[in-house]
């Protein structure tokens, strides 16, 4: 599966892009483009009731069980945890400025720079969510790498939009 532009031209769902949906969803689940900040939902929460914060927390206390975080890996698992929230929030911020701008008068090159700005926030909350991810990483036992290879690589195979292809 892809995530499609409103011009046609189509993104593969990759690993890393199954990871960034399993670890911040709304980052992905944000539109790309103003038409689909006003018309879609997320490829995750199923209602929009769950679009609204309850999502991250859900993500966040699943994640917390399936990654086996211990007591004093806590400071970092809540640097992760906060990582993801202000992704989610800066996210339906941006959508919420998208939605009141409205798609009237919409150019191509607004269609463009719409995408850039809900792409670079992508890339601005991943960034935030790696360097937090990555020091809690290092914090784990080998067990516990290994685990998290695997809750990771299980939920590419489970994601209601991951591709069924190997590559």
């Amino acid at each position: 599966m892809s995530y499609p532009f409103r011009t046609g031209i189509t993104l593969p769902l990759t690993r890393s892009v199954a990871i960034a949906v399993l670890m911040s969803a709304p980052l992905l689940a944000a539109p790309l483009t103003l038409a689909h900040a006003q018309n879609k939902a997320s490829p995750i929460a199923t209602n929009p009731a769950d679009q609204k914060g309850g999502n991250v927390e859900s993500r966040i206390t699943q994640l917390h069980a399936e990654l086996k975080i211990t007591p004093d890996q806590e400071s970092k698992w809540n640097s992760v945890a906060q990582a993801m929230r202000d992704n989610e929030a800066n996210m339906e911020k941006l959508v919420a400025e998208k939605h009141q701008q409205g798609p009237q008068g919409l150019t191509a090159v607004d269609d463009l720079k719409t995408y850039q700005e809900f792409a670079q926030a992508h890339v601005d909350g991943l960034k935030n969510l790696t360097s937090s991810f990555s020091s809690l990483y290092d914090s784990m036992s080998d067990q516990q790498k290994k685990n998290a290879d695997q809750v990771f690589a299980n939920f590419r195979r489970e994601a209601p939009n991951a591709p069924n292809h190997n590559g």
